[in-house]
């Protein structure tokens, strides 16, 4: 890399640049059903309103190389405002380079100047990378518990 990429907190003037990456991580986790209108409109929201949550972006000569988008849940066990990690990603070709070190980091501290106890997140069953890179930064798998979730809406009916 010919210079440092810039770690910097999302505005809403990044949305364009943020949906073009949000769809590459789609595609690379293999979520359905990616539109960049209804898509945009919650992005737009978790910028906008900061008690939901935040986003960072990663920029290296001008373009957009990484982004993560976290949200804030409130934790009785955790005894006060945690954040999830919702969305991770770095373009392939600047992965291994602290790109995701950095945003990680960024993003670990606004959590913890906002009084969140504890950061939490998911991984693909076969993102073994991904799990390495989250376990050599103090991740641990919970052990005991598996994730369930419910669909209230379709994202067709989203918008």
């Amino acid at each position: 890399m010919s210079r440092t990429p810039t770690i910097r907190r999302a505005t809403l003037d990044d949305v364009p640049s943020l949906l073009r990456l949000v769809e590459q991580y789609w595609r690379f986790e293999c979520i359905a059903g990616f539109n960049p209108s209804r898509v945009g409109a919650p992005l737009r929201r978790v910028l906008s309103e900061d008690h939901l949550g935040a986003g960072w972006i990663a920029v290296h000569d001008g373009a957009p190389i990484g982004y993560l988008l976290a949200v804030y849940v409130f934790s009785l066990e955790h005894l006060g405002s945690t954040a999830e990690v919702d969305e991770f990603f770095v373009r392939p070709q600047f992965r291994a380079m602290g790109v995701g070190s950095k945003l990680l980091e960024t993003a670990e501290a606004t959590f913890a100047a906002a009084g969140c106890t504890n950061v939490s997140l998911q991984v693909g069953r076969s993102n073994d990378l991904g799990r390495a890179f989250y376990l050599q930064r103090g991740y641990a798998l919970r052990q005991g518990y598996e994730l369930f979730d419910k669909t209230f809406v379709t994202p067709e009916e989203v918008g």
